[in-house]
């Protein structure tokens, strides 16, 4: 199906004539009005109205666009389009009208393309015919027929042309999707006019009421509420024009034309208008085109047109690409709250440092949007509260030394009070996050391996340790570990994550916690997920520096967990730890709980 905006440019222009008594698929003629009349038909812009083509009882005006006999079943070969040219005895006939009222010479007018009409018939019908006599361009046929608008009394040389009008097209569509989409951009019928855009883009575009009040709860108000406009121009100066034109596209024919350059804006559009079937078209589109190097520019649209679904994929496909999406030219371009949207989120997957470098440039770009000088001074106020969502308590102390405590944008205080966190103990407060990232999604599972809490466990330097097996993979995050049984203390402790085989220390952190009194669980995280395959032995290990704590008795040998949605089983085996252990059993101790996601 040819598009309808070329349908009604074509309408405009000379055309071959297909206008027999009978034909369903009316065209129109060389012979064509040129302005618009009634109903979206045209009118002789001197005053005479022709007669619909097909009506036995018309006048010359109709029979001029009629085939005559025979000529309704064209020549094998031949192109059924016929394009009907004005001979140079038409001519004649017009020139012979220049002294008759105008009515009189719209008459010859018609009178002369009947006689075309009826040489072309004669010509198909003749057997040295042949399609070069019968077809003729475009061109030679608006030639001709300004021959005949120039004869006519005050009209100017090849301005007036005599067009007939658009009839029957409703014929030609079998169907109210058809006749809805011919009237798609198409002045037809319009009876409403959108300026959309503005300077030099701005285009005119037609369009009808009632379509658009059957589509649109925003256009039915505009058109029938009791604040209706009663203008036929209605300028939309914050509207791209191809955005508008997709939407009424979809209001016309329920087709979707959006692409990677016309997508924001047509889903900007769509909401403006409350489309919701058209914003569902253009939220799958970005679902579907989203990857790492466009997910904060389409999360910051998401945010903005408050799409929380799309908002959703685009942080896990950042949580899933951290690296990739950081690295993106679009980084830079976001704004501050979703920024500060990213780095708040406990399943990033990349090392802090990193994010630190990225929110450097970040403030980098913003200072420079708010046309300030690229000091430390200037970074730190670009970034605000973001920057307190870095969490440097998890970067090694060479990562900070290397980078933050030199980039000027920390206070002294903040630096020194860090580097006091890396190295001594107990370690003093810190204004920043200390809680591990994952960068694991799912619900956080844990095991408890003991059935009962006894009191005075004691401590002095040695590493509590206990050896366990998994059947299925899954990553170990932290620990709980038993408090004082002498009220609220702090503890520093070191956790450990190795590998039995090789000894080699898979994960670690040194840190500490504040407990309660109570013989509940304190949870110690590790920087990262430790990864722990199935049918493989590792050591847990923690060396706890603080007063008598609590510690766990009968001891289970297996401990399983089973997820309540999936039913998925993860069982752990635990077994002595024999070396260096401070006493921790299959039996009895530390240790009494692992964290971990599948």
């Amino acid at each position: 199906m040819r598009c309808c905006a070329c349908l009604f440019q074509q309408s405009l222009q000379c055309s071959p004539s297909k206008m027999a008594a009978g034909e369903s698929n009316s065209r129109s003629s060389c012979l064509n009005l040129s302005t618009p009349g009634p109903l979206g038909n045209a009118q002789a812009s001197n005053g005479v109205h022709s007669a619909p083509a097909g009506n036995a009882g018309s006048g010359a005006a109709a029979g001029g666009l009629n085939r005559t006999a025979g000529s309704t079943n064209p020549q094998p070969g031949l192109d059924s389009d016929v394009a009907v040219r004005v001979t140079p005895s038409a001519q004649h006939q017009a020139r012979q009208a220049a002294g008759q009222s105008a009515a009189a010479a719209a008459a010859a007018a018609a009178a002369a393309a009947a006689a075309a009409a009826a040489a072309a018939a004669a010509n198909s019908e003749s057997p040295g015919g042949s399609a070069s006599n019968m077809t003729t361009s475009s061109s030679a046929c608006s030639a001709d027929t300004a021959a005949i608008s120039s004869s006519l009394p005050g009209s100017p040389a090849s301005v007036l042309v005599y067009r007939e009008p658009v009839y029957n097209w409703q014929a030609t569509k079998s169907t109210v999707k058809e006749r809805f989409a011919f009237l798609f951009n198409n002045e037809v019928l319009s009876d409403v006019h959108f300026l959309v855009g503005k300077g030099m883009g701005v285009q005119r575009i037609p369009a009808h009421r009632f379509a658009l009040a059957v589509g649109s709860a925003v256009f039915d108000a505009m058109f029938n509420g009791g604040m209706a406009t009663t203008s036929t121009e209605i300028e939309l100066p914050d509207v791209e024009p191809a955005a508008f034109l997709a939407l009424l596209k979809f209001l016309y024919s329920d087709e979707v034309q959006i692409g990677p350059e016309t997508v924001m804006t047509t889903l900007y559009t769509a909401k403006k208008y409350a489309v919701p079937a058209l914003e569902a078209h253009c939220v799958e589109f970005l679902k579907k085109n989203l990857r790492a190097d466009n997910a904060f520019m389409l999360l910051t649209q998401a945010r903005l047109f408050d799409e929380p679904q799309l908002a959703s994929l685009c942080l896990e496909n950042i949580d899933k690409n951290t690296a990739d999406a950081l690295a993106a030219e679009g980084f830079t371009d976001i704004d501050l709250d979703t920024l500060m949207a990213v780095l708040e989120r406990d399943t990033l997957g990349v090392r802090e440092v990193r994010l630190f470098g990225a929110a450097v440039r970040w403030a980098e770009a913003e200072a420079q949007r708010q046309q300030l000088q690229p000091t430390p001074e200037n970074k730190r106020r670009v970034l605000g509260k973001a920057l307190g969502l870095i969490r440097f308590p998890l970067m090694t102390i060479e990562e900070f030394a290397a980078g933050p405590a030199q980039s000027g944008i920390l206070t002294d205080r903040e630096v020194v009070s860090l580097f006091l966190h890396f190295t001594v103990n107990p370690k003093p407060h810190v204004e920043f996050i200390d809680r591990p990232r994952c960068c694991l999604r799912g619900k956080e599972c844990s095991i408890t391996r003991f059935a009962q809490v006894e009191s005075r466990w004691g401590y002095s330097g040695t590493s509590d340790r206990i050896r366990f097996s998994v059947n299925r993979r899954i990553f170990v995050v932290g620990f709980g570990l038993y408090g004082s049984i002498h009220g609220p203390t702090d503890y520093q402790v070191n956790i450990q994550i190795i590998h039995t085989d090789s000894n080699t220390v898979l994960g670690q952190n040194d840190t500490g916690f504040s407990c309660d009194g109570t013989a509940n669980t304190f949870r110690v995280m590790f920087k990262e997920p430790v990864e722990i395959l199935p049918s493989v032995n590792y050591i847990a290990c923690a060396t706890l520096k603080g007063p008598d704590s609590h510690y766990g008795t009968k001891g289970m040998r297996k401990v399983t967990h089973e997820a309540p949605a999936t039913g998925t089983k993860t069982c752990f085996t635990f077994c002595y730890a024999a070396g260096n252990n401070n006493g921790t059993s299959v039996e009895d101790g530390q240790i009494p709980e692992v964290i971990f996601y599948t």
